[in-house]
């Protein structure tokens, strides 16, 4: 066994039992203070399930109507002008809005075209590049009940936008 394989299985307890002890230190009821913390943990997530079924709704629909099919055909001449590859164009488009199937789409797009592909490399650059904006606002605002997110909509779908386009610049360089 190496020895960075010993580190990785022993950090997480010693972090958890270094918490413990240094709150210990402190004088911090730590166990009552676990159990609040659990406590608000759950009625956070009952809290967050009507956003979140809200979410999974609407990207059923999104999916289901065609209008995902409709983004692709829409973006797939000029993607194909500049390079992109068109299979791409989905994961591009459900990235902002769910985690998940992203994940199954990039799952997907490697398992069809391999992990060494251009495909498969720019699918997981692009998977670590971005983040799910939409599912965030949607149910972390929703949680905490913030109303207003437009400035936040517009800087997460930004940063989605730029990066996808780096993801896109910095495969095509170094694999290209």
């Amino acid at each position: 066994m190496s020895w960075i394989t010993v580190i990785s299985m022993w950090m997480i307890p010693m972090l958890i039992g270094f918490i413990l002890l240094y709150g210990t230190y402190k004088k911090v009821p730590t166990y009552e203070t676990f159990v609040d913390g659990a406590k608000e943990g759950f009625s956070m997530a009952v809290s967050i399930i009507p956003y979140l079924v809200g979410m999974m709704v609407g990207i059923s629909v999104f999916r289901a109507s065609g209008a995902m099919d409709f983004f692709i055909g829409l973006f797939q001449p000029v993607l194909q002008a500049i390079g992109v590859p068109s299979e791409i164009v989905p994961l591009a488009l459900i990235r902002p809005i769910s985690g998940t199937g992203a994940l199954g789409m990039t799952s997907d797009l490697i398992a069809t075209y391999g992990p060494d592909s251009f495909i498969g490399r720019l699918a997981s650059t692009m998977q670590g590049s971005t983040d799910t904006t939409l599912y965030v606002l949607t149910v972390y605002f929703g949680a905490v009940g913030i109303k207003k997110m437009g400035d936040a909509l517009k800087v997460g779908l930004l940063a989605d936008i730029v990066g996808i386009i780096a993801a896109i610049v910095i495969v095509t360089l170094v694999f290209g």
